[in-house]
């Protein structure tokens, strides 16, 4: 009962029009909820709401169909018994002719026609009679937008489900679908409309059906949108893109052939508009029509179709041809919409009836193109009509021969001897020697319109030889015309296509551009039916290759070369062709690896190895043949510079390294095989090292330093776990082997350090640096040996002056395992026993990590000198960051630590050097910013989520607490120094979140950096922060409050001369501030305007651009007196 009473309520609720949208919506979601749960029966529902079924208030029994209506919806997976879906189908089709109630009964019966795969759905004579009812009750147009689109579902579902049925009213379904579009303007409704047609033409094929009657008067409702007249704004949500639409009406207006009479003609008309909306839209249709009106009804069109189609053809082709490296596998001009869709559809025709190639093939246009090409040696010189003419006939011709192979055979028996003969290019005969032409010489016939030409047949041609399984069911003939046409002239294209390379200069770019597309084009062609035999195939490699290899610089020529010889790479390999790899690998690949072995090669050195990267990474077998070919000339170069001291080769092993780094690491998951081969290499590299136990010269330059440890920490960083293992080892025995580990005995005393020579031999220097950048690049699960003494060894060698070695300690620091249940990457050092090792008490053995520890005590200048506090702060922060990051709250001490060191003085009163404090407020950067050379994702650190969050927190408070209570200018400089870093290196949430209490020493940090120099990347870093605060509606309150010293702070740094940037940035936060209300920023009006006036001839400018734009916002306000 008192379900029934909820339920009167929820009624009453739903009927009641003066409720709002909100009650009315929560009435039907609690009655949609009881039928769901099954408290509430549809059979219960119909009863208790007999009375606003059945009442003769228009208003009530409106809503209470449309309540019954959306039950019907929510219930369309719930099996309802066939009499009660019988019963509601004859209520809602007889409340169809109820104006009043028509929302309510179209949604009813569209509820119920779209049941299916359910207990309970409407029977085939119950759907025709809701059709009838429909087609003879409602008039769509004069109805409202909704109930417009319900009459357009209800006909497409009932069109889609019950065809049968359909087919019985037939007339009548059509006769109702012209009412229903007639004057239609709504994108949705159109959309369904479309498909409705569609629905028809498939439900009516017969040409005596109804389609085909009432043809004529259906195609004119639908033929009135197209072109569409889009408005529809894409914000608008209940609209539909316009592609959609326009896709929708082509479909609708090639739905059936009975529309041919009056579809292709309009098409025509409209491809000659000056829109090129229309003509996209046409040719688009066009080719729709090609493919469902049939050969038979097209063919008839087909003498106005061509000149249409050719004429689009010329309008939408630019005459300017790109001879550039990136057009080299394109067709090297721009191509529009239009263009594409005309190219689209003269291939659709050509493909689907070859009696329309008979136009093209007889067209005199097409003809005439070789009497241009004849009139013109080089591109350059021909008119724009003239090179109108070659592009468009080449597209034309390339498009009709990609169609088929019966086209293609059509064109090449047609055209390409012709061509042959224009350019000048001979045959062969059947013992295979060339027929020269005593007239002329390939040389003197290099027009570069025929060669356009000429190369765009190839590239066609080459996608329509078949595979080894298409050549079995493929008749030779068919096969072979085309191939052996090429076939014939195959030497002689080669040879004039490396003529024209070999002719080309730098002031002719064209010749080199030609040749080299056309010696690629002529080794594209793949299978065992290649017009191109191997020895030519071998010929164009060896072409292109000795222009590798030939020039000494870097040519517009050379790039091609390369480019041609990586496609063609690409190409055997995607094929599989076995016997072109063999050639390639022969002629190409071990001829470059050799160069790059060489010590007498001419060419530059990074040429010869971008060129060999580039080639050899198309193939796996070809990667492992380069990276052998680079060990051998890494260990040769190395070992001639350690031997003889020849700088060149350790400068040829740097530039090695490099290519090794950029070219083949960022490639490492596209070539298959390359880890393998590149832990190997890194093997090597170690061996190379060992071997070369004595350095015969030292060299200054730290290149080649810096190249390996790169390149050796990028490859342990991408390599498996059993790989870093590998080389983990190998460092570790090369190590063991040298002068280093004797370090591991100096004691951890200033007198023992003092006693130390700054700078280790060149060889225990390179060895230290690889060595360091393997931990950095090692994961937290691989395996390290003798943990306790590597850290003890990095220790000293930071506080020696080597930062390598204190960033690898911080790393082995962040991936160590805490020795109960943590990851270990070592099993004889837990992290706790490398922290004794590292933070033990001066003279005790005492544990701690603060002031009192000896790096605490050099840090802060109670021993050793300035050089030993400089280091141990650095060393000391790279320690600090492998503990934050991996949420270790020794940091804390740290941080307290590098805090002491920013006062003026120690805590004996012993003042502390500027440089000291400098390192101490630089190392809150080193702690805060993302590293890119170790301490990533990249390198395997374990990262803790919120961890800069987190110090954020901790150390905020005491360095703004420290601000307030600094002694000397200095002392606050760097204190401010220090604070900037932290701030600026957290997600900007967290700043928004502390807006009023950092606002003012961030407006304080600002005014303090700015007075020197040296601080400008701090300022800029921190004025970023600023500009955050102003954008963000979380800081407006503060920002507001405080936006008299805000835009004093600004108009000081809008004339800030160290930095560009700076002031870009403060004229961009003074508009921002035009945000704020009115009455706080107004009183500054004039400053402002005074700063930026002066910033108007600032030298750089985009200074001067934020200039005018801020000027102009600011002098508008002067008008307003409410919030901007």
């Amino acid at each position: 009962m008192a379900a029934l009473n909820n339920l009167t309520e929820h009624l009453e609720a739903f009927v009641d029009v003066t409720r709002s949208p909100t009650h009315h919506a929560e009435s039907l979601k609690a009655i949609a909820t009881s039928l769901e749960k099954g408290v509430l029966s549809i059979n219960q529902l119909v009863v208790e709401m007999d009375m606003y079924l059945t009442t003769t208030d228009d208003v009530v029994r409106a809503r209470g169909i449309l309540l019954l209506a959306e039950m019907l919806d929510y219930l369309k997976s719930k099996p309802l018994d066939n009499a009660v879906v019988h019963s509601l189908v004859g209520f809602f089709t007889a409340k169809l002719a109820e104006w009043r109630s028509v929302r309510g009964a179209l949604s009813g019966c569209l509820a119920l026609i779209k049941r299916k795969g359910v207990a309970g759905v409407v029977t085939a004579v119950d759907a025709e009679a809701v059709a009838k009812s429909m087609a003879q009750s409602i008039q769509v147009q004069s109805l409202a937008l909704y109930d417009r689109k319900l009459c357009f579902e209800l006909l497409e579902c009932l069109l889609e489900q019950y065809p049968e049925a359909m087919i019985n009213l037939g007339d009548l379904m059509v006769y109702a679908t012209c009412e229903a579009i007639d004057g239609e303007k709504d994108p949705p409704c159109l959309m369904i409309a479309f498909h409705v047609v569609e629905l028809l033409a498939r439900l009516f094929p017969s040409p005596s059906g109804p389609v085909a009657s009432e043809a004529s008067d259906l195609f004119e409702f639908i033929s009135c949108y197209f072109p569409l007249h889009y408005t529809h704004t894409k914000g608008d949500e209940a609209s539909i893109p316009r592609e959609d639409l326009s896709r929708g009406l082509s479909l609708a207006i090639s739905s059936t052939p009975f529309f041919e009479p009056y579809a292709i003609p309009l098409l025509l008309e409209k491809l000659s508009s000056s829109l090129p909306v229309a003509k996209v839209d046409s040719l688009k249709c066009l080719k729709d029509c090609a493919v469902n009106y049939g050969v038979s009804r097209m063919k008839k069109h087909y003498k106005y179709l061509w000149p249409a189609l050719k004429d689009a053809l010329y309008a939408s082709t630019k005459t300017d041809l790109s001879f550039g490296l990136e057009s080299l596998t394109s067709p090297g001009f721009g191509m529009g919409e239009i263009h594409r869709e005309a190219v689209n559809l003269l291939q659709r025709l050509v493909k689907q009836d070859i009696s329309f190639l008979g136009l093209v093939v007889e067209d005199i246009r097409v003809n005439m193109v070789f009497d241009t090409i004849s009139r013109y040696s080089r591109y350059e010189e021909m008119l724009d009509t003239s090179k109108l003419e070659v592009l468009v006939v080449s597209q034309i011709l390339s498009v009709s021969a990609r169609s088929s192979v019966e086209s293609c055979n059509i064109i090449f028996e047609t055209f390409f001897s012709r061509l042959m003969n224009t350019l000048g290019i001979v045959e062969k005969t059947s013992t295979g020697d060339l027929v020269h032409n005593e007239i002329s010489t390939v040389s003197t016939r290099l027009y570069h319109g025929g060669l356009h030409l000429c190369i765009e047949l190839l590239t066609t041609s080459k996608d329509l030889i078949p595979s080894s399984e298409e050549c079995t069911s493929t008749p030779e003939s068919a096969q072979q015309s085309w191939c052996s046409i090429v076939s014939r002239f195959s030497a002689s294209l080669i040879e004039a296509f490396t003529s024209a390379v070999q002719s080309s200069n730098d002031d002719c770019s064209a010749d080199a551009y030609l040749g080299v597309k056309g010696l690629l084009a002529m080794g594209m062609f793949r299978g065992g039916s290649s017009p191109v035999s191997r020895s030519e195939f071998e010929k164009i490699l060896t072409t292109l290759t000795s222009i590798i290899t030939a020039n000494s610089a870097k040519t517009v020529k050379w790039e091609l070369a390369l480019k041609a010889l990586v496609c063609m790479g690409s190409f055997i390999d995607r094929y599989s062709e076995s016997e072109k790899a063999m050639s390639y690998m022969a002629i190409v690949v071990e001829n470059l690896v050799s160069l790059v072995r060489s010590s007498h090669c001419s060419l530059p050195h990074p040429m010869i190895l971008e060129a060999t990267s580039e080639v050899c990474s198309t193939r796996p077998t070809y990667v492992e043949k380069m990276v052998e070919g680079f060990e051998e000339a890494f260990c040769s170069s190395f070992s001639d510079f350690c031997v003889n001291g020849n700088f060149k080769s350790i400068e040829n092993c740097s530039q090695l390294l490099e290519c090794v780094t950029n070219k083949l690491l960022p490639r490492l998951t596209e070539i298959d095989g390359l880890e393998k081969s590149l832990v190997h290499f890194a093997i090597s590299m170690w061996n190379q090292i060992e071997s070369s136990v004595v350095f015969s010269y030292d060299f200054n330059g730290r290149e080649f330093v810096e190249a390996a440890m790169k390149t050796m920490g990028e490859i342990v960083g991408v390599a498996s776990v059993d790989s870093q293992n590998s080389i983990i080892q190998k460092a570790y025995n090369v190590i063991s082997s040298s002068t280093l580990p004797a370090m591991e005995s100096i004691p951890l005393t200033v007198a023992a350090l003092e006693g130390l020579q700054r700078d280790l031999s060149t060889r225990d220097e390179l060895i230290l640096s690889l060595f360091a950048s393997v931990i950095i690049g090692a994961s937290p699960k691989a395996s390290i040996p003798d943990v306790k003494s590597l850290v003890h060894l990095f220790l000293v060698s930071f506080l020696k002056g080597y930062i390598r070695a204190a960033q690898a300690l911080g790393s082995m620091i962040n991936k160590l395992g805490t020795g109960s249940g943590g990851t270990n990457i070592s099993t004889d050092c837990s992290l706790e026993e490398a922290c004794d090792i590292i933070f033990h008490e001066s003279d005790s053995s005492k544990t701690i990590c603060g002031s009192e520890t000896f790096l605490g005590k050099i840090c802060l200048g109670f021993c050793g000198s300035l050089d030993h506090q400089t280091r141990a702060i650095t060393g000391l922060a790279w320690i600090g960051k492998g503990l934050l990051m991996r949420g270790d709250k020794r940091v804390n001490e740290i941080a307290l630590v590098l805090m002491e060191c920013l006062k003026s003085t120690n805590s004996s009163g012993n003042a502390l050097h500027p440089s000291t404090m400098k390192h101490a407020a630089d190392a809150f950067l080193t702690l805060m910013s993302d590293s890119e050379v170790c301490l990533n994702r990249k390198f395997h650190a374990v990262i803790r989520p919120l961890y800069k969050q987190r110090f954020f927190s901790i150390t905020v408070p005491i360095l703004e607490s420290l601000i307030v209570n600094s002694q000397t200018p200095l002392s606050r400089t760097m204190l401010h120094v220090a604070l900037a870093h932290v701030v600026s290196n957290v997600p900007v949430t967290v700043i928004l979140d502390n807006t009023k209490k950092l606002l003012p020493v961030i407006l304080e940090g600002l005014s303090v950096l700015s007075v020197d120099s040296v601080h400008k990347e701090t300022l800029f870093s921190l004025l970023l922060v600023l500009s955050g605060t102003l954008t963000d509606i979380k800081g407006q309150q503060s920002v507001s409050d405080n936006a008299h010293r805000i835009i004093e702070c600004l108009v000081k740094l809008t004339s800030y001369p160290h930095l560009m940037v700076v002031r870009e940035t403060a004229i961009q936060c003074l508009a921002t501030l035009l945000e704020l209300p009115h009455g706080r920023i107004y009183p500054f009006r004039r400053e402002v305007l005074q700063a930026v006036t002066k910033a108007l001839d600032d030298p750089k400018r985009r200074v001067r651009e934020e200039a005018i734009k801020c000027r102009q916002a600011w002098t508008s306000i002067s008008s307003r007196s409410t919030p901007f």
